[in-house]
């Protein structure tokens, strides 16, 4: 059974008086972007065993592999992606990053109905922006499976050179490891105070919705005496037992092979649900050219920061010899690994510890974006303040001390300059996300990079601007995936 792709007129419950995910100021502006060539794809999301190098675990993932199987398509053409529902709950496919029609988002009761086991769903729209994007499942704790697959998008006049290209996804992991799943580490965090094991409140509707049925917790998952200096907090809220490389664990890790002289390009997607990564390649100097897709002046740097669901592009000139790629879990005392290989010699260690992981990391707030990306400096027409609000305790995560409803919505309208200045007054640090748009990070005089995530540290605000340029419903989350399950999710709404 397919469930259909755009044009069907779903309308999510709420206030009236809002542009709804396939109203007609949804269509114009997908027709605006014009038509191209149609890419076709089919994933399949169903229960598998995963091989993480040496260690078989049961999950939820996109075919039989960890990450899903790679979708790569060029800037201009339509994607057609169908999504076939073989697992035994509701799910959706959200295509992160990308500025696509509003009923195409894949937000559960927000921008679709849920995919029903057994069904399929098709997402097609209009891609039009180059740049390293990644797709998941937005349905409960399903993210924090095995529900991920890059999505890169090529430039047809790709202004960069190089020889190779590596795309590298991040995670922490936790499924299936002793009795442990995603549902019951946030039970735990929660202390009780949730649902009872085995069913969830579905913060979408309020309805209780089963998860995996797993009538055990398993062991504690909880981090302890954990804390992080470049992160002013915490690493996190879950102390997960296993961390990944392209699915792959420290001990048997993935090989990238090149030659001595290549020019590579690094796409590093942090796919995880709980961990910021500290990354850095032994033996090398990283340049960065792109963030969240969008490209930057040329910055060198040793390692990279990157919260959850955060991108980053970078250049390299390997060099000869085997080198350890260490993405080290922040503030968790723990680290994933995977090698470039461009000749002879023994791999490193799993623990192996280079020295530019404790070198320059530069911050998003100081690169530069390009002139053919950055934002003009024009006034904002409208200032949205959102304050982040919960502590760990209760674990109560939430926008403005008011948990996530389908009633509450931030409006804005078509064509404005909007100003949005969120306020970070718990004690953890959260990685912000908002759908369907980029925004430009507000600097001392100047309008930043264009990113779609960013991390806001505890007690500190970030400011950013973005153009309000495509009608539609449009979540503002923390890409925590415990905090945002736990309520820390509003909505963006385009007036009519």
């Amino acid at each position: 059974m397919t469930t259909g792709h755009g044009g069907r007129g779903f309308v999510p419950k709420g206030p009236k008086g809002y542009v709804n995910p396939s109203d007609p100021e949804v269509i114009a502006a997908e027709k605006a972007r014009g038509p191209g060539p149609v890419r076709t794809f089919r994933l399949t999301a169903a229960e598998t065993s995963l091989d993480l190098g040496g260690r078989t675990v049961r999950s939820w993932a996109y075919g039989d592999t960890l990450p899903g199987k790679e979708v790569r398509i060029t800037a201009g053409d339509i994607l057609d992606l169908t999504l076939a529902n073989h697992l035994p709950v509701t799910t959706t496919l959200h295509s992160h990053g990308i500025r696509m029609r509003c009923d195409m988002d894949g937000v559960p009761n927000l921008t679709q109905n849920s995919i029903k086991p057994g069904a399929d769903f098709r997402y097609r729209f209009a891609v039009t922006h180059p740049g390293t994007y990644w797709l998941h499942s937005h349905s409960g704790m399903q993210l924090d499976r095995g529900l991920y697959a890059p999505l890169i998008v090529e430039d047809r006049r790709e202004p960069l050179s190089y020889d190779k290209e590596w795309v590298i996804v991040l995670d922490d992991w936790v499924d299936g490891v002793a009795g442990s799943t995603p549902d019951g580490v946030l039970a735990q965090l929660r202390h009780g105070r949730g649902a009872p094991m085995g069913m969830d409140m579905d913060v979408d509707t309020g309805e209780e919705s089963e998860h995996d049925g797993n009538s055990s917790h398993g062991p504690s998952r909880i981090l302890q005496n954990s804390h992080s200096r470049i992160l002013h907090s915490m690493g996190g809220s879950v102390d997960y037992p296993l961390y990944l490389v392209n699915g792959r664990l420290p001990h048997a890790p993935s090989v990238f092979r090149a030659r001595p002289g290549d020019r590579i390009r690094l796409r590093i997607i942090n796919a995880s649900g709980d961990t910021a990564f500290r990354v850095a390649l032994g033996g090398h100097e990283m340049t960065v050219t792109h963030t969240d897709g969008y490209r930057v002046e040329h910055k060198k740097t040793d390692a990279l920061l990157l919260g959850m669901a955060e991108r980053y592009d970078v250049l390299i000139t390997a060099k000869d010899g085997v080198f350890p790629l260490v993405a080290l879990a922040e503030g968790k005392n723990a680290q994933a690994l995977a090698l470039l290989r461009t000749g002879g010699g023994a791999s490193p260690h799993a623990s192996v510890h280079p020295r530019e992981l404790d070198g320059e990391i530069v911050p998003a707030r100081r690169l530069v974006p390009h002139e053919s990306v950055a934002l003009c400096g024009r006034k904002p027409d409208r200032e949205i303040r959102v304050r982040l609000t919960g502590n760990m305790r209760e674990f109560n995560w939430s926008f403005d001390h008011q948990p996530y409803s389908l009633a509450r919505r931030h409006p804005v309208r078509e064509g404005e300059r909007v100003r949005l200045t969120l306020i970070n007054s718990t004690d953890m640090w959260h990685p912000l996300h908002l759908h369907g748009h980029t925004f430009a990070l507000k600097g001392i005089d100047a309008v930043g990079a264009r990113k779609d995530t960013s991390i806001v540290l505890p007690h500190r605000k970030l400011v950013v601007d973005f153009n309000a340029d495509n009608p539609g419903l449009w979540m503002l989350h923390c890409h925590n995936q415990y905090h945002s399950e736990s309520g820390m999710m509003t909505i963006l709404g385009y007036r009519k």
